[in-house]
């Protein structure tokens, strides 16, 4: 396989169970701008489960912030131009983004003033994106959820853990014996 392609494909969305996994954490009194559309289901499950959502295709480094937070799943390969941009704006956020960029020096000063403002959430497992013409996708790495001067936030520790859904119990039938 072509490594060069993989480095810059980001055409991979969010499964809803993602969004699902962390509403507790969004704000509902505020304005999702979804800003990195893809296919437009990101931001259908967010209104599905009850977000208003602001989402469309203008060029998210050009326009005005169109919500009160931003809550998306980026294309990986622009996380730093993106990150920059919204602290520049000042533009709370949620969103997800590989583990691995937590140590790069780009984050350390971005962050450095602010650091109190950034929340990790890890998700109860590794996230598996849908990707266009594949029938499972299966992820290679781990994202956290970053979170960035989120107001209903300002209460919790750094770093946080969703915790892990229980299994489906299997109901047995008695009668069918």
């Amino acid at each position: 396989m072509n490594q060069a392609l993989l480095r810059t494909d980001d055409e991979y969305y969010t499964p809803k169970h993602v969004w699902e996994d962390i509403q507790e954490y969004i704000p509902k009194d505020k304005t999702i701008w979804e800003a990195f559309k893809g296919d437009g289901r990101g931001a259908e499950y967010l209104k599905e489960l009850g977000f208003t959502v602001v989402c469309d295709d203008d060029d998210f480094f050009s326009s005005a912030s169109k919500g009160d937070i931003v809550v998306t799943n980026p294309p990986f390969s622009k996380s730093k131009q993106i990150l920059e941009r919204l602290v520049q704006l000042g533009q709370p956020f949620i969103m997800i983004l590989p583990c691995s960029k937590i140590t790069t020096q780009y984050v350390r000063n971005l962050f450095k003033d602010s650091f109190a403002d950034l929340k990790i959430i890890v998700p109860p497992k590794r996230i598996h994106f849908d990707k266009p013409g594949m029938v499972k996708s299966k992820c290679s790495f781990d994202c956290f959820y970053w979170c960035w001067k989120v107001p209903t936030m300002e209460h919790l520790p750094n770093l946080n853990f969703i915790p892990q859904r229980a299994p489906p119990r299997c109901l047995v039938n008695p009668h069918s014996q």
